[in-house]
């Protein structure tokens, strides 16, 4: 039998579905056949040429640029780290919609990736590489064709510091030992310790290092500045509220190990140093860190309403309102709304249940949220039902993505409500979806 030619633009998802539409035709012709849809895919392999469906689809996927999708992306991936505007344009008006409409595959860590929204190279690598203007980031790449620089010096620094080669980063400390307190060029101005956080910084950058514990020390013996800010997020960070927010030392194992080195070396827990003006522990729960909030607390960072009440520490809750059962300074209604949402999204039912008794808006929002988004989104039934035997609106729409997420993540976990049935969440904090 001849081959059929492949048209000029194949596509492969019409061929799967032939695969699929010949099976159904076997079986209505034989209902007894034993053919499975492996051998309709061979069938129609063979009838274009093809020794094999894999060798068939290899080929559409050549003709149709889909293995290439792979190195466009990295290539483009690449321009950007390096900087390399001239790549990155080109690629941009060959492969500028894919680019722009896709989800690249990356190799940077935790998923994060080039935003290539942004029309032109120059205002794409500004904003990834942390600078106002084009201009400003010229400037550091031109400073980098130096080695000698002090822009050379402290990126080469860097480099070490996010690898976590603290023999190259004591080398570098001896030969320049102005790096310690030297800073970022960039928009967050950064020291060589703030690196160690993995967070706020350049998007490649931010990866774990099991041997993070083992630089900061180096770092720190050096004579960093260990509470010095930095200007990612608003409000500024130090580095332990870096530490202490990232996923990346978490995912490294090392996150408690950092803060008690950080502790240990002096590191203050009163400053708001986790970013967006929030407290230590605050932070930590903001951003779906409850295990290292909780390490914290146990060595005493300060404790507001807020704090409390998404850590679940009843006792430390109730001393934030007097005998008559009334809110009382310094605790603010705003501290105990984001209190109760916390308490939603983390499980904290005793919390939960004695701020309703105690004035709490049972459909109090932050940013268009209420407690039972923060408890579905959380997976916490009992939070759930318990919200839901005071009957809350149902039909309000989540404000920061503009739908009834809690429905959704609630129809996820299979919670009957009807049937009063469901299983426990994950565990994790109140992620956003």
């Amino acid at each position: 039998m001849p081959s059929r030619d492949l048209p000029a633009r194949p596509n492969l998802e019409q061929y799967k579905k032939q695969a699929k539409d010949l099976l159904k035709g076997w079986k209505s012709a034989d209902p007894k056949t034993t053919k499975k849809l492996a051998d309709a895919q061979f069938e129609i392999a063979r009838e274009h040429g093809f020794d094999t469906w894999k060798a068939f689809t290899d080929r559409i996927n050549r003709l149709t640029g889909a293995v290439q999708k792979a190195a466009i992306w990295k290539a483009a991936e690449d321009a950007v780290v390096s900087a390399d505007e001239r790549t990155l344009a080109d690629l941009l008006q060959k492969h500028g919609q894919m680019l722009r409409s896709e989800q690249p595959e990356t190799s940077w860590f935790g998923g994060l990736r080039p935003d290539y929204k942004d029309f032109g190279a120059r205002a794409i690598l500004a904003r990834e590489h942390h600078f106002r203007t084009w201009d400003e980031c010229a400037a550091l790449q031109a400073a980098l064709k130096n080695s000698s620089s002090p822009e050379s010096r402290f990126e080469a620094a860097v480099d070490a510091v996010v690898a976590g080669d603290a023999a190259t980063l004591e080398r570098a400390l001896r030969a320049d030992p102005n790096l310690i307190r030297a800073r970022s060029t960039r928009a967050h101005h950064s020291t060589l310790l703030h690196y160690v956080g993995a967070n706020g910084v350049e998007s490649w950058r931010q990866r774990p290092s099991r041997n993070a514990p083992r630089v900061a020390g180096v770092l720190l013996d050096s004579g960093a500045e260990i509470d010095a800010p930095a200007d990612m997020y608003k409000g500024g960070c130090t580095t332990l509220g870096l530490i202490a927010t990232s996923i990346h030392p978490k995912t490294a194992g090392v996150q408690n190990e950092l803060i008690d080195l950080f502790l240990a070396r002096g590191a203050r827990l009163n400053l708001a140093g986790a970013g967006n003006a929030h407290s230590l522990v605050n932070g930590c729960l903001t951003n779906g860190r409850p295990d290292a909030a909780e390490h914290l607390a146990n060595r005493g960072a300060p404790l507001d309403l807020e704090a409390a009440a998404g850590l679940g520490r009843l006792e430390v809750v109730k001393s934030f309102f007097d005998a008559s059962g009334t809110l009382k300074e310094p605790a603010t209604p705003a501290q105990m709304t984001a209190g109760f949402l916390n308490a939603c999204g983390y499980g904290k039912k005793d919390v939960v249940e004695y701020l309703l008794d105690h004035g709490m808006d049972l459909n109090g929002t932050s940013r268009g949220e209420t407690g039972l988004h923060f408890a579905a989104l959380g997976g916490h039934v009992e939070i759930i039902r318990t919200l839901l035997t005071r009957s809350p609106k149902v039909d309000i729409r989540d404000g920061r993505f503009g739908g009834e997420g809690w429905r959704h993540r609630w129809m996820e976990r299979g919670f009957d409500k009807d049937k009063d049935q469901g299983r426990d969440g994950d565990g994790r904090g109140p992620e956003r979806l």
